[in-house]
């Protein structure tokens, strides 16, 4: 490694040291990026289990650690020319929206959030196998059922957003407001939910289309900056626990414990094998975008595994399921920036926030009016990175049936819910709670018996 200091040509090359001022100013702006992504997932499982203050603490906490951990065994891969460890490549993980929906099902049963830990440390064993069957397993993926598969995960996640918007389903603060003289509860669908939300919207996309710089790239973050002012203002906010807060703590192992329950690892796991494969896609942008090659097998194997392994570790220390995070990616085909010395330098800032309970607490004071606002965008995205997947193929009368099957199955099966209601309890679980299982399965299956257009 070159060890010194200065030369800005270092940024671009994957090893040396670059100016230290360079170094973390382009850190933060990849923490900046992946930040509020991280911890919202989290917010969002623990709102749904209603779990106490200081479990809810400790949940986004974990994430925090087990992300940063994740991307600093990605860019530093350990092993031999048989099997190795990471990628090698600058890219940075953390919590995935795309098993929000599954978590929120398993997370109202009997067993909740232990549900989770253990089918996410099955789905990391199943990503582990992915990554050795890599080369095999990947043609049953084309960008026609990866797209379907995001596209439909967006979707699902539509109603989260506007629940979240209208304060959180059925929910009402104990805080309350002064109105004209007049006491008026918060209560969900309330007026003040809405306009800290739309505040919260308008501010995102203000700065999304005409913002520049770091505005552009911050445009989420400074948009709930801006909500949870607003939000203060109404009493929407309280301090009361932060104080109780300490400023520095370890994860604990096994904090939520773990049960393996069938139907929730059994789709949790089906996730974990479409988004390893999904995960080709994130490396092969980095490398043709800030490197101009494709990435090589022993880079992808070795990124999967990985990827895998380091999913089946958070559930022993109370993360959520985590995967590369497509923003980042977008910043090193924009400025080039390669250097695994920034990426490590984003890690450590983001083991650092994990580490403090008191950063923690503080997140989960944003009220959900502000989280609903903000992520709105954030689905909308999800699905229309997914539409462009789908559109980049031929939409013959083959693929689009494909595609229009897949997705109304899964959608409709969902939304009618009743429809299966005298089906057993695990089979619900797995093909009742989130669209994308169903979606998933049907358009495998569809595109691997239909036969193909000449």
């Amino acid at each position: 490694m070159n060890l010194k200091t200065g030369s800005e040509k270092t940024l671009f090359e994957p090893t040396g040291l670059p100016p230290w001022s360079m170094t973390i100013s382009l850190a933060l702006q990849h923490l900046v990026a992946m930040i509020v992504g991280c911890v919202t997932p989290a917010i969002m499982i623990a709102n749904v289990t209603g779990m106490a203050q200081d479990l809810r603490v400790l949940l986004i906490q974990s994430s925090l650690v087990m992300a940063a951990v994740t991307t600093l065994l990605q860019l530093f891969p350990i092993g031999n020319k048989w099997i190795k460890f990471g990628a090698g490549l600058p890219v940075i993980f953390g919590v995935s929206f795309a098993y929000v929906p599954s978590m929120q099902a398993i997370a109202v049963t009997e067993n909740g959030i232990a549900a989770i830990m253990g089918a996410l440390a099955v789905g990391g064993i199943v990503a582990t196998i992915v990554g050795f069957m890599v080369d095999k397993i990947h043609k049953f993926f084309p960008p026609l059922i990866t797209g379907t598969v995001v596209f439909t995960i967006g979707l699902s996640l539509y109603p989260t957003a506007i629940n979240y918007m209208a304060g959180g389903t059925a929910n009402t603060y104990e805080l309350v407001v002064e109105t004209k003289g007049l006491t008026e509860a918060l209560v969900y669908g309330s007026w003040q939910n809405w306009l800290v939300a739309i505040i919260t919207l308008v501010v995102v996309l203000v700065l999304n289309q005409k913002g520049k710089g770091v505005f552009k790239l911050a445009s989420i973050l400074i948009g709930m900056v801006v909500g949870y002012a607003v939000a203060a203002a109404f009493g929407m906010v309280s301090f009361s626990d932060v104080a109780s807060a300490s400023m520095i703590a370890t994860p604990k192992v096994l904090p939520f414990g773990m049960v393996f329950d069938p139907a929730a690892c059994i789709a949790i796991g089906l996730l974990f094998a479409i988004n390893a494969v999904q995960a080709i896609g994130d490396f092969t942008a980095t490398t043709i975008g800030g490197m101009n090659r494709e990435p090589s097998k022993e880079e992808l194997k070795g990124g999967i595994i990985t990827y895998g392994i380091s999913n089946t570790l958070a559930s022993f220390f109370g993360g959520l399921p985590m995967a590369t995070y497509s923003q980042n990616v977008g910043i090193v085909t924009t400025n080039k920036v390669i250097n695994r010395t920034v990426f490590a330098t984003t890690g450590v800032f983001i083991l650092i926030a994990g580490f403090s309970p008191k950063f923690a607490a503080i997140l989960t004071t944003i009220p959900q009016c502000v989280l609903g606002g903000a992520t709105l965008t954030v689905f909308a995205t999800i699905a229309m990175t997914g539409m462009k997947l789908i559109a980049s193929q031929k939409l013959n009368a083959r693929n689009t049936t494909v595609v229009g099957l897949a997705v109304a199955l899964g959608v409709g099966v969902t939304q009618a819910s009743a429809s299966i209601g005298q089906l057993p309890e695990s089979f619900i679980m797995i093909f009742g709670k989130s669209p994308v299982v169903i979606a998933t399965i049907v358009a495998v299956f569809l595109n691997i018996i239909l036969p193909k257009e000449d």
